[in-house]
């Protein structure tokens, strides 16, 4: 099967990565230099993009906090000291944490719970890494390593969990290129959740940077809701889940035992919701102005259909 026919290099996406970055750079040191657009490669710009973003939203909570010593550190390290967590893997350092359920708090401005890295921030158990490193690496062989090199670059696992339960995952805009999620001891099926989550990070950077504005008026049923979404998060589902429909087919042959048995009811369940899709999709991806991005998505919906 061909690992490489789905292109996640998207030249607005790394134009926003380093305009964003600059922007933020300059908040917390005014004297931070511009830098040209290609002056980084995109997952360097992607890395830094989203590390940026750790920071500012740090200094944001100290500042309101009153807490100036955390405020001082934010504004020392532009890239939230994420180097020194991080983990070798496939598609490069990710840093990888495992803080506790209770380090994540909802905030008045956001109710999903997140982590933002700080002063005490440390690095997943070396079991930990391992897996992770793992699952980017069985992600990137089956060709999904751009989307998790730029797009997944801090990993926020959550709860150890058994093959089967029901595993939760996020992304939040306000921290792009973070995704939180539970966890089982296989690589294969973390790899699946880290390219889901990926996904929509990506989706996010894409929307963003061609100004894309999607009216919540415009709804579409989802199958996997069993209810009618707005079109941002109808068109959502119908690129994150393709994605790991095509890993999950790509991947199989590779797997054994209970392992290829949950991907394999995890490919079949996927199958028969996607199909539920596909006269909806075509309606939806009219939303989108932009030619290169509804391609995109036309593109991978339409790959994963014909899996």
């Amino acid at each position: 099967m061909d690992t490489t026919a789905i292109s996640f290099s998207f030249a607005p996406v790394q134009t926003l990565h380093c305009d964003r970055t600059y922007r933020i750079r300059t908040v917390i040191q005014p004297a931070t230099p511009k830098l040209a657009d290609t002056a980084a490669s995109p997952a360097t710009a992607a890395a830094e993009y989203c590390l940026a973003h750790h920071a500012i939203e740090g200094a944001e909570a100290a500042a309101r906090a009153g807490d100036t010593a955390a405020f001082d550190w934010y504004t020392a390290h532009v890239d939230a000291n994420a180097m020194p967590l991080a983990t070798p893997t496939a598609v490069g350092p990710r840093i990888v944490v495992n803080p506790g359920l209770d380090r994540l708090p909802r905030s008045a401005i956001s109710e999903t719970p997140y982590y933002v890295l700080s002063p005490e921030s440390i690095a997943a158990s070396p079991g930990l890494q391992e897996l992770a490193a793992a699952a980017y690496a069985v992600g990137a062989k089956n060709g999904f390593g751009d989307l998790l090199a730029a797009h997944a670059v801090v990993v926020v696992l959550l709860r150890l969990k058994q093959l089967g339960d029901t595993l939760d995952s996020w992304t939040i805009t306000r921290l792009p290129g973070t995704v939180f999620c539970d966890h089982v001891d296989e690589p294969a099926v973390l790899a699946r959740d880290l390219i889901h989550e990926a996904g929509h990070n990506w989706l996010n950077d894409a929307l963003t940077a061609t100004d894309t504005k999607i009216s919540d008026e415009v709804q579409f049923y989802s199958p996997w809701k069993q209810t009618m979404r707005p079109a941002f998060g109808f068109l959502h589902a119908c690129w994150a889940f393709p994605l790991t429909v095509i890993y999950a087919a790509r991947v199989l042959p590779e797997t054994a035992g209970t392992v290829h048995q949950f991907l394999a009811a995890y490919l079949s369940q996927q199958r028969d919701l996607l199909a539920r899709t596909a006269e909806d999709h075509a309606r939806a991806l009219a939303l989108i102005p932009d030619t290169a991005l509804r391609q995109c998505l036309h593109s991978v919906h339409h790959e994963a259909l014909s899996l």
